[in-house]
């Protein structure tokens, strides 16, 4: 599996973004997507991650409220929508897929089979 992020860029404080992961090669239907974040100097961290078997989400606290992850089986795609973003948002965004894995342990522990490239977002004025 092969995942490529789009959608990352600057935006405002308050703003939103649209983040999407495209995979390639074997189909994503047993697979739970997540989205992880990376910023400078601090570990990886799980933002939202969906499951592979019924659609069930996950969410950081930080994150609530003005996330949204949902993905698109017949397209292999997994977005992620953003409302409301602040400067605590700003990070490397990543998107991984874990084979019939839990969303709890997969966003908790940061668990992945396959990675993306990742996809810089900066919230800023």
């Amino acid at each position: 599996v092969q995942l490529v992020e789009s959608g990352g860029g600057l935006v405002q404080p308050g703003g939103s973004l649209r983040l999407a992961c495209v995979a390639s090669g074997p189909s994503l239907e047993y697979y739970s997507i997540g989205w992880f974040r990376q910023a400078p100097g601090k570990e990886r961290e799980g933002v939202s991650c969906i499951s592979w078997n019924d659609g069930g989400t996950l969410h950081a606290d930080s994150v609530k409220g003005r996330f949204t992850i949902a993905r698109n089986n017949a397209k292999d795609t997994v977005y992620l929508q953003m409302n409301s973003l602040n400067s605590g948002d700003t990070a490397v965004y990543y998107c991984a897929a874990a084979f019939m894995r839990d969303v709890q342990s997969m966003c908790g522990q940061a668990l992945g089979d396959y990675w993306g490239q990742g996809t810089q977002v900066t919230v800023s004025s």
